[in-house]
């Protein structure tokens, strides 16, 4: 996500285009369609609560939540907006809520047990 001011349109894009690809991060899609599992992200008073969803359910969100979601590479998730609904907190709580993703490995590894364990 990023952000630019300048007098020109122009720079005021590359501005925000050049922070923008300074703050990419990588998440973990599972099955190449959805996240591993529920998320909550809070920015302001926005809250946004992210849900795996099974295959061919699409994106359920509004506004710029579904956006950031689509641009994630995200097929099939489900959301909630809570609280505020200012556009650029509601697309801050969706990142924030993006970041706390754990691959299972990660959640194994925590837990002290296998992934098979894990999901038996």
């Amino acid at each position: 996500i990023g952000s630019g001011k300048s007098s020109e349109v122009v720079e005021a894009i590359k501005k925000a285009r050049m922070q923008a690809v300074k703050n990419v991060k990588k998440i973990d899609i599972v099955d190449n369609r959805t996240i591993s599992h529920d998320c909550v992200g809070e920015a302001g008073a926005a809250k946004v609560l992210l849900k795996s969803a099974k295959a061919g359910t699409g994106i359920i969100a509004g506004g710029p939540v579904r956006t950031v979601l689509e641009l994630a590479g995200l097929k099939d998730v489900v959301s909630k907006s809570l609280g505020s609904s200012n556009s650029r907190n509601m697309v801050n709580a969706t990142v924030v809520a993006l970041k706390q993703l754990k691959r299972a490995e990660e959640v194994a590894k925590l837990r002290g047990k296998t992934v098979e364990e894990l999901f038996g």
